[in-house]
């Protein structure tokens, strides 16, 4: 699948001045936009900056003909094409979705990267969207990344920093600068995206995982302190229910009214909180079969475990599922005697999408209307695979 792709430029004032013929992209996602600022400079010669997804000819992604919003400096000679665009501000807007708002973050970068000794030598966009944009910036010394955050994303370099505070040199994303807006500048993290990880590898990931939870039970008020959510016993369902306020749930009812009684059951089963990073899958694992880092921590909370795990293997067969839950119980049980991991598990089965389906209703209320289409179907389908899964 692919897609193809309108971009329509702004000046530096954020004026349009026109449309660039629509031209195809090899890969689907829409917050993808390397290929889209790659085939704006081969097909047309021109160097663009992505803001942000105008709209689309399907109502979610992947693939389809997709409308950007680019900044230009110079569109020389290129033919463009006139068209209609609403560029009314929005109070939602992220900062890089604004003219000069990609130009501001990459300048802050630069100085940062220069002021530790790596001057840049080369800037490639990689992704924007509501939930983060990143770019790559090329040193001497090797890349570094610079990640820009939405404000319910923000505790993610507060995580980072904890985590390299308690770890082995290596093993975790080095935080390079913190700036204003949700910058964030980190180091390059060697090796791939462990998307398509088997059983082998997801069991080495959660045994990884583990180590850095039993760490974390002591420290939870000390990164709830620095602005880390805290989803812990009954104000994970109070959460719940506030961010799911104005959305149809009648889907998980009967689950959303016994939801304070089933985390009540949960707490009994005697696992301790800790960090949990919200989105353990293996495409937020980067690295080898042979040294892997967790990445991403922009989903991370304070509670309870088990969540982990259940996002670990919810695309697993269920004979392999079991092996994982299994292995990691008997960890649990290790460290917190007279615990009972596996009901804990059971419990917490049907709330993991009920969460879930929470955090994409917070998306789309801390997002502009444009953006919605990256989210709108995921409450309703987590809402479905919650009652499914109670």
């Amino acid at each position: 699948m692919s897609r193809t792709v309108t971009v329509i430029l702004v000046d530096a004032a954020g004026r349009s001045i026109g449309a660039l013929p629509p031209f195809d992209v090899p890969d689907p996602w829409w917050q993808q936009v390397d290929s889209v600022v790659d085939g704006a400079r081969r097909r047309h010669g021109v160097e663009v900056a992505v803001l942000r997804l105008l709209d689309a000819d399907r109502p979610a992604p992947p693939g389809g003909h997709v409308r950007y919003l680019a900044q230009v400096a110079d569109a020389g000679a290129v033919p463009l094409e006139p068209v209609a665009v609403d560029l009314a501000p929005h109070p939602l807007r992220m900062p890089w979705a604004e003219a000069g708002g990609p130009a501001d973050s990459v300048a802050w970068a630069t100085d940062e990267l220069r002021r530790l000794g790596r001057p840049v030598t080369a800037v490639a966009q990689q992704r924007t969207w509501n939930l983060s944009a990143i770019w790559r910036l090329d040193t001497p010394l090797g890349p570094a990344w610079l990640k820009q955050l939405p404000p319910f994303a923000r505790h993610e370099p507060a995580v980072l920093h904890w985590l390299l505070s308690t770890s082995e040199a290596g093993g975790r994303v080095e935080v390079l600068a913190v700036g204003g807006e949700g910058r964030v500048l980190m180091g390059h993290v060697p090796g791939e995206d462990r998307y398509g990880a088997g059983e082998g590898e997801r069991m080495a990931i959660a045994a990884g995982h583990h180590a850095v939870q039993v760490r974390a039970v002591g420290e939870v008020d000390r990164l709830v302190a620095v602005g880390v959510p805290d989803l812990r016993g009954a104000g994970l369902g109070r959460w719940i229910r506030e961010r799911l306020a104005g959305h149809d749930v009648t889907a998980a009812g009967r689950l959303l009214d016994g939801l304070d009684d089933r985390l009540a059951r949960v707490r009994d089963c005697g696992l301790p909180d800790t960090l949990v990073h919200g989105d353990l899958h293996p495409g937020n694992v980067r690295g080898d079969e042979s040294r892997r880092v967790v990445i991403d921590w922009a989903d991370a909370f304070v509670g309870h475990p088990a969540f982990d795990i259940l996002r670990l293997t919810e695309d697993l067969a269920p004979a392999a599922t079991d092996r994982l839950v299994a292995t990691w119980a008997d960890r649990w049980r290790a460290d917190a005697p007279g615990s009972d991991p596996r009901r804990a598990v059971d419990l917490l089965r049907p709330v993991a999408p009920l969460r879930l389906a929470a955090v994409y209703a917070m998306f789309l209320a801390g997002i502009e209307p444009s953006e919605h289409p990256y989210h709108v179907h995921d409450v309703p389908a987590a809402l479905a695979r919650a009652a499914a899964a109670a």
